[in-house]
């Protein structure tokens, strides 16, 4: 699909001022005294009061599930879900959520070798927002070639499918490293799999230069891992808009300190207002 905008700075017109609060989240499933790790997880997100929420590791299973446990305290009535069989518990499934504000017109699941992808036409009142949540199962460090493969099928399909006058928000759990080859595809500082498009890194644009840890060794239940500290979970949005629709304005990390003496999850979470 080609480009409609002219150079910039011109192209963009005049830029939207208002914001769409966005939050990525791996919730860790069913992991630990999951119970308690949830009042953490529904308080900080209450408190956070985003649009739409992507939790990847969130879980389902016939009698419940964690978006209808949150649908009511974080006041977002309009969830999605796709999932597998989760490890921690045979009778639940795990997987990707997404949740709203604002309705959601249609969803789908998608698969692309290692990442899980589900997808959502967002309602929102100033237009609707394409959302895909991911998260990638090949998690290791001597994984990246079937990250990359995973990315190059994501984008070479999000090419295809987007609708380039509206924002377009992927976000998730990737696995990788800002400076990974799967996550410089993304952000089009490498050969660009799908050419004519690429995507801000809200973190990379307003994290003040921060590093933005998403795993973090300060995180009891990420020490056991012995990996160093990363970021790995993401919020990116399509560029360019007309408007700068998508263009991150604020980003900033959720989940970093205990509540009532439990940490939320294993990873923080990732916030971006975004131009909408």
């Amino acid at each position: 699909m080609a480009r409609d905008l002219d150079v910039p700075p011109h192209s963009y017109g005049p830029l939207i001022e208002t914001t769409a609060r966005i939050v990525t989240w791996n919730v860790w499933g069913l992991y630990g005294p999951w119970q308690e790790r949830e009042l953490a997880i529904s308080a900080t997100l209450a408190n956070a009061r985003p649009d739409v929420i992507v939790l990847t590791e969130s879980w389902a299973s016939e009698a419940d599930s964690q978006c209808e446990r949150l649908s009511a305290p974080l006041d977002m009535p309009y969830h999605a879900f796709s999932g597998i069989r989760a490890e921690e518990d045979e009778t639940a499934l795990s997987g990707v959520a997404i949740m709203s504000r604002w309705p959601l017109k249609t969803t789908s699941s998608l698969t692309f070798g290692a990442l899980r992808v589900l997808c959502a036409d967002v309602e929102g009142p100033r237009g609707p927002i394409q959302v895909y949540g991911a998260v990638m199962d090949a998690w290791w460090f001597d994984e990246s070639a079937a990250r990359q493969n995973a990315v190059r099928a994501l984008l070479t399909h999000l090419r295809e499918v987007q609708d380039s006058l509206i924002p377009l928000v992927v976000c998730g759990d990737f696995n990788a490293d800002p400076e990974s080859d799967e996550i410089r595809m993304i952000t089009g500082r490498t050969t660009a799999p799908a050419p004519g498009l690429s995507f801000y890194d809200a973190w990379d644009v307003v994290g003040c230069g921060r590093r933005g840890c998403t795993w973090s060794n300060a995180n009891p239940w990420a020490t056991p891992l012995l990996w160093p500290d990363r970021r790995i979970d993401y919020v990116f949005t399509a560029a360019p808009r007309r408007g700068g629709a998508g263009h991150p304005r604020n980003a900033s990390l959720l989940g970093t300190a205990p509540f009532q003496g439990v940490y939320p999850s294993d990873h923080y979470a990732v916030q971006a207002d975004v131009r909408y």
